[in-house]
C-alpha cells in the first residue's frame, strides 16, 4: 500500500523521520485475557499479564532514533493510525508455534534509491528489534510457556521519481525461538548474532528473507537451511486449540492468524520415554464413534453448525458455566462453547487444576495422568449431567490448566482430553476403564499430542 507525497525528498538523505507528533497512548494498554478465545493463548496472556503491562510501558518510554509506536495492526495508512489499536504485545500462533508477538509502526522513511531492502531491514532491526528484544529479555521470564518471540515492524519506504515522491510500507517479521531470543543480546560478537538470525524465521513483506546485518545485500535463504520457508502468507495451522478460529487477535498478515485449526499430523505425535518410536503407533480418532458407517452420507459439520448449536443452547451453557465456576473449577474467561474438531461439533470446556505440580519432580505424562485420574475423573459424571443434554454433538474437548510451581507467577501448561461423547458416558457408567477411554481419545499437552499409558507413568 502507498500514498502520494507532494514534496520532494533531499537527494542526500537516505532516511528521514516521519511524523513529528507521537500518538498519546495509555501507559498500561494491553490485550486483556478475556478478549482471547483460545484457552492456551488466554492462559498465557493471563499468566504473564503483569509482565506484558510492564514491557508495554518500558518499550513506550524507550528512546528510538525515530518514533516507534506499539500497535496491534501494522502497515496502516496515516489516516488509520490515529484510531489504531495500540496494544501491540500478545500471545498468538505462528507456523505451528505459540509465540509472544511484539508489533508496531516505526516512523522512519527510507529512500529506496539509496538503501537496498537488506539495508532498510538491517537498519530497522538494529534500531528497533534489537533494543526491544533486549527489553523483552529483561522483563519476561526466560522459562515462560511459549515456543518463540516474534517481532512485526512496519516502516516507510520512499521512491523518488521526477514527478513525485511515492511512499509505501515494508513489514519486517523476525521470529526467534525462545532460547535464542534470550541469548541474542548477550552474544559476544556480531558473527554469533548473525548465526542466531540465520536460524530464525525472517520475512520481508511476507517473503522469506536472509537478513545480513550491516551488509548491502541479503543472504541466500536457500543456503541457510531453515526448516520451513513457507512464509507468513502460507496460513499454517496452530498446534493447539480445537476451535475454528483459534484466536480473535488481529494481525496484518492473515497468515499469522490461521483461519482454521487442523489436527496435529501423526508424525508430530510424542511418545513416552522408553517407548519404541521405530514402530508406527496406531492413532485413535476420538470422533470415530460419532462418524457414520461406510456408505452413510452424514455431512461433515461446519463452524456454522457449531454457531447454530451455540445459539440454541446458550441459556443452558450460561447456567452450565455458572455452576462450573462455583463447583468444578471452570475458568471464568473461557465459558463452555461448541467448536469444530475433525469435522465434528464438540463442547469445549476449560478447568483450572487444584493440584499443584513441580516441573522438577514430574513429567508431562505423569502430570497428564494425575490430572485425569485425581482431578477430572471424579467430576466427570456431574459435569456431563449438567451439560446440554438435548444438543447433538460428537464429543468433549476438556482442557485442564496446570500450574507448575507454588505461586501464581510460575509457569503453566494446558492438557486437553478430546473424548467421544459416547465413550465418556460409558466411562462414568463403569462400562469401560479409564485407559480404554484414553485410548479412544486424543491427549494434547500444550498442543502436542502424546501417547498416555496411565499405569506406566504412575
Amino acid at each position: 500500500m502507498g500514498f502520494m507525497r507532494t514534496f520532494k525528498l533531499g537527494a542526500c538523505a537516505a532516511i528521514a523521520g516521519w511524523g513529528l507528533c507521537a500518538l498519546a497512548q495509555p501507559a498500561c494498554a494491553q490485550v486483556s485475557p478475556s478478549e482471547i478465545s483460545n484457552p492456551h493463548l488466554k492462559a498465557a496472556q493471563s499468566t504473564y499479564f503483569s509482565q506484558i503491562r510492564s514491557l508495554y510501558k518500558i518499550i513506550n518510554e524507550a528512546k528510538f532514533p525515530f518514533t516507534f509506536a506499539l500497535g496491534r495492526y501494522v502497515g496502516l495508512n496515516p489516516n488509520q493510525e490515529a484510531e489504531s489499536d495500540a496494544r501491540g504485545i500478545e500471545f498468538t500462533y505462528f507456523e505451528n508455534r505459540m509465540l509472544l508477538k511484539i508489533s508496531g509502526n516505526y516512523n522512519a522513511a527510507y529512500n529506496a534509491k539509496l538503501l537496498t531492502p537488506n539495508e532498510r531491514a538491517s537498519r530497522t532491526f538494529t534500531d528497533v528489534v534489537a533494543p526491544a528484544l533486549l527489553l523483552t529479555s529483561r522483563t519476561m521470564p526466560a522459562d515462560m510457556e511459549c515456543d518463540a518471540i516474534g517481532f512485526e515492524i512496519s516502516y516507510h519506504v520512499r521512491k523518488v521519481t521526477q514527478n513525485f515522491d511515492y511512499e509505501g510500507k515494508e513489514i519486517l517479521v523476525v521470529v526467534f525461538n525462545r532460547a535464542d531470543a534470550f541469548t541474542f543480546s548477550g552474544a559476544a560478537s556480531d558473527s554469533q548474532r548473525q548465526e542466531i538470525l540465520n536460524r530464525s524465521d525472517i520475512f520481508l513483506d511476507g517473503k522469506p528473507f536472509g537478513l545480513a546485518l550491516g551488509q548491502k545485500e541479503p543472504l541466500d535463504v536457500e543456503t541457510l537451511g531453515r526448516s520451513d520457508q513457507a512464509g507468513p502468507d502460507s496460513a499454517p495451522a496452530p498446534a493447539a486449540s480445537v476451535g475454528a478460529h483459534p484466536t480473535n487477535s488481529p494481525l496484518v498478515n492473515p497468515g499469522l492468524l490461521p483461519p482454521e485449526w487442523k489436527p496435529p499430523r501423526s508424525s508430530e505425535t510424542a511418545m513416552p520415554p522408553g517407548q519404541n518410536t521405530t514402530t508406527p503407533q496406531p492413532i485413535a480418532d476420538p470422533m470415530s464413534a460419532a462418524r457414520p458407517a461406510p456408505g452413510d452420507t452424514l455431512p461433515a459439520a461446519t463452524q456454522a453448525d457449531a454457531d447454530r448449536l451455540q445459539s440454541q443452547s446458550q441459556t443452558q451453557l450460561d447456567a452450565f458455566a455458572k455452576v462450573g465456576i462455583e463447583k468444578y473449577h471452570f475458568v471464568d474467561y473461557a465459558p463452555p462453547s461448541f467448536v469444530i474438531y475433525r469435522n465434528q461439533v464438540v463442547l469445549q470446556i476449560t478447568l483450572r487444576n487444584t493440584i499443584r505440580f513441580s516441573p522438577d519432580t514430574s513429567s508431562i505424562y505423569k502430570r497428564a495422568a494425575q490430572s485425569f485420574d485425581l482431578f477430572l475423573a471424579g467430576q466427570l459424571k456431574d459435569i456431563l449431567d449438567r451439560a446440554p443434554s438435548e444438543a447433538t454433538f460428537g464429543g468433549y474437548d476438556i482442557t485442564i490448566l496446570n500450574q507448575l510451581g507454588a505461586d501464581s507467577h510460575s509457569s503453566s501448561e494446558a492438557i486437553e482430553f478430546i473424548c467421544p461423547r459416547d465413550s465418556l458416558r460409558q466411562f462414568i457408567e463403569a462400562d469401560i476403564t479409564n485407559q480404554q477411554l484414553i485410548d479412544r481419545s486424543v491427549v494434547l499437552v500444550n498442543g502436542v499430542r502424546i501417547a498416555l499409558n496411565l499405569q506406566i507413568v504412575e
